[in-house]
């Protein structure tokens, strides 16, 4: 069986590290480009590589969601840790995040 994506128009980006006070100026700014794009409608965050995640971090990703919605498009999480599910868990973000399991991306 093929799948086929019904928009292939998408941006994804794999932050490394923390995502913390010290830098997450920086992400924020890659974020905001990303969702900026003219071409893209949805973007996918992998956090596989971010080992900390601290509370200015997790302020940069609800808010990169909030302006996504504002634009009409979407952001989404794969590869989060268990460890940063239970931080969104505890901020009852999971129910507000759109959050993939790697090998479940093409599956929605």
């Amino acid at each position: 069986m093929q799948t086929i994506l019904d928009n292939p128009k998408i941006t994804i980006i794999c932050p490394n590290g923390s995502l913390d006070a010290a830098n997450s100026r920086n992400f924020e700014q890659e974020l905001n480009l990303a969702l900026n794009r003219v071409n893209s409608t949805l973007v996918l965050i992998n956090l596989e590589k971010v080992d900390f995640l601290d509370n200015t971090g997790l302020m940069v990703l609800v808010s990169g969601v909030r302006k996504a919605k504002q634009l009409g498009q979407r952001v989404c999480f794969s590869s989060v840790s268990p460890a940063h599910k239970i931080i969104f868990e505890l901020a009852q973000l999971d129910k507000v995040f759109e959050i993939f399991d790697a090998g479940k991306i093409c599956n929605r």
